[in-house]
């Protein structure tokens, strides 16, 4: 979970996985997106990759990357619950008179 968290610190990385939502797309397609270098878009698609939040293949001479978006989900889910959010409230106290 915690590559996961780390993976979506970066805005450049959510929006990169905002971008996947709408469709598989190349490596040149995301980095056209953003006004930085290709090396900085290919350390945080590493990120991405090693968060296991997108999926890379090889299709000639570019690389597509895909959204996993069941990993995400798991991974947002897990940190809900470890919360217990939505679970009753505990009851406070009962003060006692003296």
């Amino acid at each position: 979970m915690s590559k996961v968290f780390k993976a979506l610190s970066d805005p450049t990385r959510r929006r990169v996985l905002q971008l996947l939502r709408e469709g598989p797309l190349s490596a040149g397609e995301l980095s056209d997106q953003f006004n930085v270098s290709k090396p900085t878009m290919s350390a945080h698609f590493a990120v991405l990759k090693e968060a296991d939040v997108v999926h890379a293949e090889k299709a000639g001479k570019s690389v597509i990357y895909h959204l996993k978006l069941s990993v995400l989900e798991e991974a947002l889910l897990g940190f809900v619950h470890s919360f217990a959010l939505g679970a009753s409230a505990p009851k406070p106290k009962k003060e006692t008179a003296r």
